[in-house]
Order: C-alpha cells, then sequence, then structure tokens
C-alpha cells in the first residue's frame, strides 16, 4: 500500500491519533507514521475490495471508524474504488475529519442542581449514553415503566418536554 497524498490538516489529525494510541507521547514521535487505527480502517476496505470488484459497488461499502483522544475524536471515513485490473489497482480513499469535542457529563452537578435522587442521577447517566428506557431499566434493574415514571420526575426537575431536554438542562447546569 502505498500513500499518494496527506494534506496538512490529515497529517495534524494523524499526529494526534497516534499521540493518543501511544499514550500521549512526544508529537514528534508519530512524524511520518501511520496511525494503527488508519492502517487497520484500509485493511478492511481493501477486504472488501476483494469481494466488490464492480466499480458501481464502491459507494456502497463506506466504513467510518471514531478514533484518537476521547477529547478530541476524530472520524476515518474509508471508501476503496475498484479497478478492472483488480485489487492490486484498486485505490482506497480516507478522509479524517476532526469532530466536535465532547462535553463532559457531570451529573453529580445537575443532581444537586435539580435535586435528582440518586436512580434519577443513574437514569440520566444511561440517557447521555443514548440508551432506550428498555436498556435503562435492564441495567438499573427496574422495570421499563419505573424508567419512565423517572424520566417523568426528571423532566418536572429540569424543565424539560423531551429526553433531549433534559440532556440539554444538563449539559448547562
Amino acid at each position: 500500500m502505498q500513500l499518494l497524498h496527506m494534506n496538512r490538516q490529515a497529517s495534524e489529525l494523524a499526529k494526534q491519533i497516534n499521540i493518543a494510541e501511544h499514550g500521549g507521547g512526544s508529537p514528534r514521535a508519530a512524524h511520518g507514521v501511520l496511525p494503527t487505527a488508519l492502517t487497520e480502517l484500509c485493511g478492511e476496505i481493501v477486504k472488501a475490495l476483494h469481494v466488490r470488484t464492480e466499480a458501481k459497488d464502491w459507494e456502497q461499502f463506506e466504513i467510518k471508524r471514531v478514533t484518537g483522544n476521547p477529547e478530541q475524536p476524530v472520524l476515518l471515513r474509508g471508501f476503496g474504488l475498484p479497478d478492472r485490473g483488480g485489487v492490486q489497482f484498486a485505490r482506497l480513499v480516507v478522509t479524517l475529519e476532526e469532530l466536535g469535542r465532547r462535553q463532559q457529563l457531570n451529573t453529580d452537578q445537575a443532581k444537586e442542581k435539580f435535586q435528582l435522587t440518586n436512580r434519577e442521577q443513574a437514569v440520566v447517566e444511561h440517557l447521555a449514553k443514548g440508551w432506550t428506557n428498555k436498556e435503562i431499566a435492564n441495567a438499573l434493574q427496574i422495570t421499563e415503566q419505573t424508567v419512565k415514571e423517572h424520566i417523568k420526575h426528571i423532566m418536572r426537575k429540569t424543565n424539560a418536554t423531551t429526553r433531549t431536554g433534559i440532556l440539554v438542562q444538563i449539559f448547562n447546569s
């Protein structure tokens, strides 16, 4: 596999990923070395190219990965461009894109501000993960109906009308 082009921004993001993969070492150590996550993504694309040999198939197998430091996640998006000459002539296109920085969820602060119970705090933590009522119920070993009641109480306490509204209030607390 041969790298044909990498712009400056992609190079910087690759350095960030390398630092995250190797425990925060110096950025100089990462110079010129492709991150493991990137080479693994390329390997997956090559495997997919062995199956998808028609040029019209290339769009159908975009492969995405989020990697890097959780505070500065990077989205890797890869495509394979098949060639009639075979897989050895195929090309890979990989884009690196910095995602929005993730906010830390501080449920202890929200618990005080909105006077949440311990159980309501646990429900909020699972809501922030995008879990369904059923998943929350299973994790907390309570019924789905109880989760719904907790969510209603949390909505009342946070002046929210939706699950997303709860999270907006909690993240802004």
